[in-house]
């Protein structure tokens, strides 16, 4: 007989982990981007025209460059 412990059990914890973990990233992720909009809303709330200018030739570029002709 083998000393060794089942191994169905440890693939579940594994799992179990891996989920935890996926979660902790996806939960970081949320509040990194929630950080990130925050700090953006700030700044445009103090800068509205730096702001406008930028969407307004980001959107220029992407319109002439995607155009359909």
């Amino acid at each position: 007989m083998s000393n060794q412990a089942p191994t169905h059990g440890n693939s579940t914890n594994q799992a179990h982990e891996d989920r935890s973990v996926a979660a902790i990233a996806r939960d970081e992720r949320i509040s990194a981007t929630e950080a990130a909009m925050e700090c953006f809303s700030q700044y445009a709330r103090e800068k509205p025209e730096v702001v406008t200018l930028w969407a307004f030739g980001i959107g220029f570029v992407l319109g002439w460059k995607l155009k359909p002709w």
